[in-house]
């Protein structure tokens, strides 16, 4: 079964020359990115690294957000760090093996079982989580009051 036809997303980019470039998306938010400073690019610039972290810890947000409304859990506060650990094959070709999800929510009168559930359907339902080939892990810390 074919699932719905959803929106097309564009992203532009342009060589700035170096090991430089401006990036400009549909939304129309646009900056310059960079290699990692280690590989010949320039500090305090966006990498693609960076965006692939942001891409995941900002969709994985936006979903518990959506969790979060549809179990009807009351958020006091929620943050997420994400750690992608990279791995180099002999040949130099890299990838993100694993990407750890470490929320921090607080929550008021929800057994903590519920808010991991949501947490949970939050990744199931992230579409940048999904498609990745990465290993995703959750390790949330749960805070009820």
């Amino acid at each position: 079964m074919k699932g719905k036809i959803m929106p097309i997303y564009k992203n532009k980019v342009q060589w700035r020359g170096e090991h430089r470039g401006y990036t400009w998306c549909q939304n129309h938010t646009e900056m310059e990115f960079s290699a990692p400073p280690d590989l010949y690019g320039l500090p305090n610039a966006m990498t693609p690294e960076d965006a692939f972290m942001m891409a995941a810890n900002t969709c994985y947000h936006m979903m518990v957000i959506w969790a979060i409304e549809r179990f009807k859990i009351d958020l006091v506060s929620f943050e997420c760090e994400a750690v992608g650990e990279v791995e180099e094959f002999m040949d130099r070709t890299s990838w993100f093996k694993k990407v750890t999800l470490l929320p921090k929510i607080v929550v008021k009168n929800k057994p903590k079982e519920v808010v991991a559930r949501a947490l949970n359907m939050a990744l199931k339902y992230s579409t940048i989580c999904q498609s990745f080939k990465s290993e995703i892990e959750i390790q949330p810390t749960i805070i009820t009051q």
